[in-house]
């Protein structure tokens, strides 16, 4: 491999208690099975390594601002999955036709419900599950067509809006491509919005009809549906909702079931009143939004084409043998894309949830199996927040085993790290000292797509090491249908997001304020654009936004903005940075990336989130954290410190003990002085989307962030 990787390996093993003595016989016995295995090894991890050193992407001509083009487009973007298949509903035709009576879409049986009473007097649901029921590519075709038709028994027409807000789950995906195959646009909205948001969303887009849960209905829908005057058939996936007298008069509830059983009693030959074009909209995909309030990404049927194109390619391989978990949003447009990819190439998808995801997942009930160990997915894609949640459990249980196992673990582990930079392979590692963890995950991953945010290298080397499997990092936004780049499986650096898709072509533009320039030597940097057929048509009634992220070229391709920082590799990989809303400067004049702030402090076990924040009126940085329950207090026990959990939080002595840790942490992740935060905020209660202070995604909202500590602020700054 490519110095990048070995230059990290000594930084980011860890550290073993063993004698000397009978480590230097243990390393004896690893060199002379490494020198044994070597040549066995040697012809099969030849080939990755050489195409893990090859140039992945160049630009197209001589010039600084030149894009970079992935080495398989360069004489043409990608745009068209199947040669014909300019629309998603011929894509699924294209798939229904080719692997009709094969598997697509799964659900677990519910077998049982209890509460189970904490001992903190909360009840928390807990659920048994029975085996995956699936349907064939053949049932969601049939399903998906009188869905269509049924709505359009209920007056929906072509080319206008029609919101889907539900939690992930097959009767998502046959909705989406009933509203396909009728061209209906899609307008998607998370589960997680709070009220404002989802009003917002509703009456932006004038929808009459709207497809929800019945959960969804109850506890979010219930308390707005007087505030969307035009609103006329409520559609719940999942059966009949309890009588409620409180409906706005007009407003109608009917049941998936229902629609689809209406459309299937029309005629036959009622076939859809119009078939999409390639520039129709297909979604208007509202954003989590990192900032104030969601913004409607208009998505035409070409642009999720052209994604989806460049992204399958990325995947050696893909096909009927594959089995892609599902779990996460599919409002989100990276969940969104991977279930397109796998669908229209034979996969197989198991639906799940963050709460039944694993064995110890929060609602399945001690004893019974969670979703990976009844799928055993080869794929599977993640945000940062739920793999460095992985990283830091395992780890946890880590330092929980005997000495002699754990360091066997570490051995393992550090070997393994070794020999991965060197692009070989460590089969025994993987069978004997591995398998336990790899199975978390159901044991038959074969690759980890993981965006949304950066990961850290920490992370990624982990996943590589004890899942047994590449981490694919990608880049793209919801304006570019998720695509911009993804590593090759066979590339092992960390810090990295790949070269361009063969869809787009990426260019560095000069961003001054922030000193990036696309002439920077060793390396082009500066603000990344994305060029390409999968660059939406932009905001929905938002002209003046539209025309500041998008822009169209002499040639008429369409371009994004996206406001990240980024620098090109020799081998044309892209790294991400900086981002221009987190750099602030200092009274001092010194620039200050939050995000690698963050990044650099995100990986301790004693944190479980970390937002920093400055302004230019101080010289100094701060920062809120959420801490790790188990680690925190563990360290008030050292320091003799006793509380309740909010008063260890709420506590100036543990803030002191919490900011020495992380001056600490800051100096070995080569941090300037100027950047590591002087004053923190402890907070007892976890961020999550549903408190508003992240995004779906789970990236922070740094707005939210600052108005809900705005007196901590202060306070931190000396005003109070």
């Amino acid at each position: 491999m490519n110095n990048h990787v070995s230059s990290k390996t000594s930084t980011m093993k860890l550290k073993q208690t063993i004698n000397p003595i009978l480590l230097y016989f243990i390393h004896v016995l690893i060199s002379l099975y490494t020198v044994l295995t070597y040549i066995p090894y040697y012809f099969l991890f030849e080939t990755r390594q050489e195409k893990a050193n090859k140039i992945k992407a160049k630009p197209v001509d001589s010039k600084p601002e030149s894009a970079y083009r992935s080495i398989n487009s360069l004489d043409g973007l990608a745009s068209v999955l199947y040669p014909g298949c300019d629309t998603l509903d011929k894509v699924f035709m294209y798939a229904k036709n080719k692997f009709k009576d094969k598997r697509l879409l799964g659900t677990r049986e519910i077998l049982n419900e209890e509460d189970e009473v904490q001992p903190n007097g909360k009840i928390f649901k807990k659920v048994i599950l029975g085996n995956y029921n699936w349907l064939s590519y053949e049932d969601v075709f049939v399903r998906a067509f009188n869905f269509g038709n049924g709505l359009q028994m209920l007056g929906q027409k072509p080319k206008t809006n029609i919101a889907i807000f539900c939690e992930t789950r097959a009767e998502w995906m046959i909705a989406a491509q009933a509203c396909f195959m009728y061209n209906f646009q899609l307008v998607t909205l998370y589960a997680t919005l709070g009220g404002p948001a989802i009003v917002h969303g509703l009456n932006e887009t004038e929808v009459t009809n709207i497809i929800t849960s019945k959960e969804l209905l109850q506890t979010k829908l219930k308390d707005i549906v007087s505030l969307v005057p035009r609103l006329r058939h409520i559609i719940t996936v999942d059966g009949k909702p309890p009588a409620w007298s409180e409906f706005p008069k007009g407003v109608i509830v009917h049941t998936m079931a229902a629609v689809q059983a209406l459309g299937a009693k029309a005629s036959r030959e009622n076939k859809p009143l119009s078939k999409p074009g390639p520039l129709d909209i297909a979604v208007i995909m509202y954003t989590s939004g990192s900032t104030g309030l969601p913004k409607g990404v208009m998505i035409s049927h070409s642009n999720i084409i052209a994604g989806i194109t460049g992204m399958a390619e990325r995947i050696p391989g893909l096909g009927e043998e594959d089995v892609y978990i599902g779990y996460l949003p599919l409002a989100h447009v990276l969940e969104l894309s991977a279930e397109l990819v796998c669908l229209s190439h034979g996969c197989r998808i198991g639906y799940s949830s963050p709460q039944t995801l694993a064995d110890q997942s929060s609602k399945i009930k001690k004893g019974s199996k969670g979703d990976t160990t009844m799928l055993k997915p080869t794929l599977m894609a993640a945000v940062p927040e739920i793999m460095d949640r992985i990283y830091k459990n395992v780890m946890n249980k880590v330092n929980e085993m005997s000495s002699f196992q754990r360091n066997l673990f570490i051995l393992a582990y550090n070997y393994k790290m070794e020999q991965i930079s060197k692009g070989r392979g460590t089969p025994l590692c993987d069978r004997f000292i591995f398998r336990k963890v790899r199975g978390l995950l159901g044991g038959n991953i074969r690759l980890l797509l993981c965006g949304g945010a950066p990961l850290s290298a920490t992370t990624q080397r982990f996943m590589n090491i004890c899942f047994c499997c590449p981490v694919g990092q990608g880049y793209g936004l919801t304006e570019s249908c998720g695509a911009g780049t993804i590593t090759e499986v066979w590339d092992y650096n960390t810090g990295r997001v790949g070269a361009p898709l063969v869809c787009c072509e990426i260019k560095l533009k000069n961003w001054e304020e922030g000193g990036y320039f696309n002439t920077d030597k060793p390396h082009p940097r500066g603000e990344i654009l994305i060029g390409g057929q999968n660059v939406t048509i932009g905001y929905y009634k938002n002209e003046a936004k539209t025309k500041a992220d998008f822009f169209e070229d002499e040639s008429g391709q369409r371009w994004l903005c996206t406001g990240d920082i980024g620098e090109f590799d020799p081998d044309g990989c892209l790294k991400i940075i900086d981002r221009k809303k987190d750099l602030v400067k200092l009274q001092a004049g010194e620039y200050v990336s939050l995000g690698k702030v963050e990044a650099a402090l995100k990986n301790l076990s004693l944190i479980d989130n970390i937002c920093a924040y400055a302004n230019s009126y101080h010289s100094y940085v701060i920062g809120f954290i959420v801490p790790n329950q188990k680690e925190l207090t563990e360290l008030a026990r050292k320091k003799g410190l006793h509380g309740t959990w909010e008063e260890l939080c709420n506590s100036c002595e543990m803030e002191n003990e919490v900011l020495k840790v992380l001056s600490e942490a800051a100096i070995s992740a080569s941090l300037e002085k100027f950047e590591v935060p002087v004053k923190i905020r402890l907070s007892p209660e976890p961020w999550t989307p549903e408190t508003g202070l992240v995004t779906d995604a789970f990236k922070l909202k740094r707005k939210e962030l600052k108005t809900h500590y705005q007196a901590d602020i202060e306070r931190m700054y000396g005003r109070k």
